[in-house]
């Protein structure tokens, strides 16, 4: 599979939704204990699945993590994943909601 994309800006962002219909971003806080439990469970899904993914870390990208609540309709929070599809989030989980296997029942 292939390693899930770090974003920092709003041009890496816009340059990898252009390039899939479907993907996983998941936003990520360095800081908080509730994110790396998240953020490893993404990671466990992306070194699986064939679903496109990129991540974000909130304290490096702040304009970027709010562009995409902006731009998704979809309340700000991390750890977060969303699920976009066609251009919209289709799914999203936070906390101690993202699991590997909420992951896969969800994404496809």
């Amino acid at each position: 599979m292939t390693q899930p994309r770090k974003l920092q800006s709003i041009s890496d962002f816009d340059q990898f939704a252009s390039e899939h219909t479907a993907f996983v971003i998941c936003k990520h806080s360095t800081t908080c204990p509730i994110s790396a439990a998240g953020f490893s469970e993404y990671t466990k899904f992306a070194d699986e699945t064939s679903v496109p993914t990129a991540y974000l870390f909130v304290q490096e990208a702040r304009t970027l993590s709010n562009h995409i609540a902006e731009h998704y309709s979809v309340r700000h929070e991390s750890p977060q994943v969303l699920f976009i599809q066609d251009g919209k989030s289709v799914w999203t989980a936070s906390h101690y909601d993202i699991t590997k296997d909420a992951l896969e029942t969800n994404v496809q």
